[in-house]
């Protein structure tokens, strides 16, 4: 799924385009952040706790007794923001356990313990990029906090990087997309799946579905996107489709179970399907087809990604009459 999308959302929602500022702050809104993660590591049981004490309240914090369990903890819960680790601990030092989880996850910020001199291994670490920062032992808390502190910042900018990189290339793949299947389509059924296909892969959906539509009316042809192969259409029977047609604006179901009035729709219930956008596709006031996103877990979209979609409707649009206008004839 996106960065948006996230639990705590609710309520269905509608909006035009000069509204996405507006309404992305309330999406944002619902969704709440979380604690950052953090392990600590210390084979002595009296500091892994102290660490585990001074850090709780800001970080949500997972404690391992040595290097080979800190691996374990890491495989089980995934990246984490910050790593403590003492250096003399058994079996494995400290520099080498933070040395083996740079591979997989390089955007960690990687703080070292120690209470004793062994330049050749911290400067070898730190130069390697291996260790963000080293502290001597006995540690100042205030200190300690301090370091921690710029280093989970450095962390998050690091991963708003690399976010805003991949949304980049992926906003770029999704218009090439698009326009890459009105060029190469001769038939106005077969630009709709490799359509819904890009939207999906895009925003991380578990299911996409791009439907023709005639006046007020969804026609049999239809792509189909699913990540599990058995999507079911049930877009003529939902109030959100026909609203999304008559008054030609995105519609938003964020989190289907807290709506009062979508939480008991049969197709809901059936389907596993918690958060829903409606994206009507026009052209000169004429609705040419219904964008249908779907997930399984309550989504929050950011304000960035509701302006791709707007964008990416009216090129989906042009790749539809394009397409229609050269059809050949039967």
């Amino acid at each position: 799924m996106p960065s948006g999308c996230a639990k705590g959302a609710n309520s269905t929602m509608t909006y035009a385009i000069p509204e996405l500022d507006t309404i992305s702050r309330q999406l944002m809104s619902l969704d709440r952040p979380k604690k950052a993660k953090m392990l600590v590591v210390d084979d002595e049981p009296d500091n892994l706790d102290l660490l585990y004490r001074t850090f709780r309240r800001d970080f949500s914090v997972l404690k391992a007794e040595s290097g080979v369990r800190a691996l374990e903890i890491l495989a089980t819960e995934g990246e984490v923001a910050v790593i403590i680790s003492d250096q003399r601990m058994p079996e494995m030092k400290g520099t080498e356990f933070l040395s083996k989880t740079v591979p997989q996850f390089p955007d960690t910020m990687r703080i070292i313990l120690t209470g004793f001199t062994d330049v050749e291994d911290l400067v070898e670490a730190i130069n390697s990029g291996q260790v963000y920062k080293y502290i001597t032992k006995p540690w100042d808390p205030n200190e300690l906090k301090a370091v921690v502190q710029r280093a989970a910042e450095t962390y998050e900018l690091l991963k708003q990087r690399t976010e805003e990189l991949r949304r980049s290339q992926a906003q770029t793949a999704l218009l090439s997309s698009i326009v890459q299947v009105a060029q190469e389509s001769n038939h106005l059924e077969a630009c709709l799946e490799p359509i819904a296909a890009a939207f999906g892969d895009n925003f991380q959906t578990d299911g996409c579905i791009l439907q023709l539509v005639e006046g007020t009316t969804l026609k049999p042809p239809q792509g189909v996107y699913s990540t599990n192969g058995g999507l079911e259409n049930w877009l003529d029977k939902d109030p959100l489709v026909k609203e999304a047609i008559s008054s030609q604006q995105i519609q938003v179901a964020v989190n289907v179970p807290a709506d009062t009035t979508l939480s008991t729709v049969e197709h809901y219930t059936d389907s596993g399907i918690q958060a829903h956008l409606l994206v009507p596709v026009t052209y000169r006031g004429e609705v040419l087809a219904v964008l249908s996103l779907q997930w399984k877990q309550p989504c929050v979209l950011r304000e960035d990604e509701l302006l791709l979609l707007h964008l990416s409707a009216q090129q989906v649009a042009l790749a539809l009459i394009c397409t229609r206008c050269y059809q050949p004839a039967n």
